[in-house]
C-alpha cells in the first residue's frame, strides 16, 4: 500500500511538467595516502670514525599530519608543499655505536590513519690491513719478474674477493705509480708477477669501498741491476751491545765494488728497525774513505736492527748490508713528582650547524683540585679536530685561559667534525680532555 501511495505521488509531480529530487548525501572525505619511505644515503647505513647523518622522507595527499618513529621513538619531521600533497622530512644521525637493526614507522593522519613500516641496517665500516707483504727476490736483473703477495685483512679475518693495487715508487722518485691490479682469494691472500724495470720499492694498496676503510702494506725495496758492477756491503757492525739508553752506538762497515770498481766517496745509509715493528727508519749516513770504509753514530732509545743500505749509482748497484741486533737497557723510570688532578668542563662548539668559512666559536673551562675543590687555572691549552670519516685527531690552535678557567677562542669552519680542548698538563698539574662536540659544515 505504501509503495502505491509513494508511486501515485511521483506520477502527480510529473505530470505536473516538474519532477523535484531529493537533495544528495554530502561527497564524504577523501583517506589520505603514503607513500614508501625513502632513505639518504641508502641502507645499509656504514659508519666508521664519525656520525652519518641520514634523511627519512616520505610524500602524503590528503593528510593533515603526520609523524615518524625509529624503534618506537619518534623523529622530527618538517614538510614541503609537492604536487597533489605533502613531502614531509626527518634526520637523524647514527654513530659506530648505533650498529644493528633499526626499524621505522612514518604515519600520515587525515579522515583515518595509514602507516609505511620497514627496517634497516647500520653497520660498522670494516677496518682494513694488508699484512705479510712481500715483494722478491730482492736483486733481479733488469726485465725480470718480481712476486708480489701478501694478505687482505678486515677486521682481522681474511677478506675474499677484492681488488688491491700493486703500486711501485722508483728510487730518485717521490711518487707510486700503479702496475697491476689483484683480486684477493680465499683468506684475502693475494699475488701477482710484475716484471723489474728498475730499483725501487713496491706496495699494496687497498682503496676505501662504502663498506670498509682503504689500508697500504709497507713497502718492499727490489734492487734492480742494468748491467752494471755488483756491489755488497760488509763487517756491519753496531756497537756496544748491549747499550743504556740515550747513549751512542758506532756504526762502521765496508762497502765492496765487484771486479775493483771504486768504492770510495760513496754514501752509505743506516736504517733502523724497532723491536716489534716491521718499518726501517732513516737515521744517518756517511761517505765511504779510499778503502771503501764508513763509521757513522747514533743515539739508542730501543732494542732493534740497524742495518747499511747503499742506493747505487751509475755503474755501480745498490746493496744491503745484514741487520745487527742491539738490546737497549731501559733504565726504570724516576718516581711521578706530586701533580694536582685538572678537569676541562662545559666545552661547546657554537654554531651548530655552521656555513663553510664562517667562524666556529668555542668555549670551556679549566679547573685544578685545590685540595678537595675545583678553582679556575690559568694554563696554555689546545684546539684539536676530527673530520668526519676519520680517525686522527689534528692540531688547530692554542688558547689560553684566564684566571677564572674560562677559554674561548675561534677558527674558521672548512669541514664537518668533532671538536675537543686538550690540556697537556705542567709541572705542578696533570692533563686532561674535555668532551667532544660534532659541528655539521655546510656549504
Amino acid at each position: 500500500m505504501l509503495q502505491r501511495i509513494r508511486a501515485a505521488a511521483l506520477a502527480l509531480v510529473v505530470g505536473a511538467g516538474t519532477l523535484v529530487l531529493a537533495p544528495s548525501a554530502a561527497t564524504a572525505a577523501a583517506a589520505p595516502t603514503i607513500s614508501a619511505v625513502d632513505l639518504s644515503p641508502a641502507a645499509p647505513i656504514v659508519v666508521s670514525g664519525g656520525d652519518v647523518s641520514v634523511t627519512f622522507s616520505f610524500t602524503t595527499t590528503d593528510a593533515t599530519t603526520a609523524d615518524l618513529k625509529l624503534n618506537g621513538d619518534p623523529v622530527a619531521v618538517t614538510s614541503a608543499p609537492v604536487t597533489g600533497g605533502l613531502k614531509w622530512t626527518g634526520t637523524k644521525s647514527f654513530g659506530p655505536g648505533a650498529a644493528g637493526k633499526w626499524s621505522y614507522t612514518a604515519t600520515a593522519h587525515g579522515d583515518g590513519d595509514i602507516a609505511k613500516s620497514g627496517s634497516f641496517d647500520v653497520v660498522k665500516a670494516l677496518t682494513t690491513k694488508i699484512a705479510d707483504f712481500d715483494a722478491g727476490p730482492d736483486l733481479v736483473d733488469k726485465g725480470d719478474t718480481v712476486k708480489v703477495s701478501g694478505r687482505l685483512l678486515a677486521d682481522a679475518k681474511g677478506y675474499d674477493g677484492q681488488s688491491v693495487t700493486i703500486t711501485f715508487r722508483e728510487r730518485g722518485t717521490d711518487a707510486y705509480r700503479h702496475v697491476a691490479k689483484v683480486t684477493t682469494g680465499r683468506g684475502g691472500w693475494f699475488g701477482a708477477r710484475v716484471r723489474a724495470e728498475a730499483t725501487g720499492w713496491w706496495r699494496a694498496e687497498f682503496a676505501a669501498t662504502s663498506v670498509a676503510l682503504g689500508s697500504t702494506s709497507d713497502t718492499d725495496r727490489v734492487d734492480v741491476r742494468h748491467g752494471d758492477l755488483g756491489s755488497r756491503i760488509t763487517g756491519f757492525d753496531a756497537r756496544p751491545e748491549p747499550v743504556d739508553r740515550g747513549d751512542r752506538l758506532s756504526l762502521s762497515g765496508t762497502l765492496k765494488v765487484e771486479d775493483g770498481g771504486s768504492a770510495s766517496g760513496r754514501r752509505v745509509a743506516v736504517y733502523f728497525k724497532e723491536e716489534g715493528t716491521s718499518r726501517w727508519e732513516y737515521v744517518t749516513s756517511d761517505v765511504t774513505d779510499r778503502h771503501g770504509r764508513f763509521w757513522a753514530s747514533a743515539v739508542a732509545y730501543d732494542s732493534g736492527w740497524w742495518r747499511a743500505e747503499f742506493d747505487g749509482v751509475r755503474g755501480v748497484n745498490g746493496s744491503v748490508s745484514g741487520a745487527d741486533w742491539v738490546h737497549v737497557n731501559q733504565p726504570a723510570p724516576a718516581p711521578e713528582p706530586e701533580k694536582a688532578d685538572t678537569r676541562l668542563t662545559k666545552f661547546n662548539a657554537t654554531p651548530e650547524p655552521v656555513k663553510r668559512g664562517k667562524y666556529l666559536m668555542f668555549r670551556g673551562v679549566l679547573q685544578v683540585d685545590d685540595e678537595g675543590s675545583w678553582d679556575g687555572y690559568k694554563a696554555k691549552v689546545a684546539l684539536y679536530f676530527k673530520p668526519l670519516g676519520s680517525k686522527k685527531w689534528k692540531y688547530v690552535k692554542s688558547t689560553w685561559s684566564n684566571t677564572s678557567g674560562r677559554l674561548y677562542t675561534k677558527t674558521k669552519a672548512a669541514k664537518s667534525g668533532t671538536w675537543k680542548f686538550v690540556f697537556a698538563g705542567d709541572g705542578d698539574t696533570y692533563g686532561d680532555h674535555s668532551g667532544t662536540d660534532y659541528v655539521r659544515v655546510k656549504r
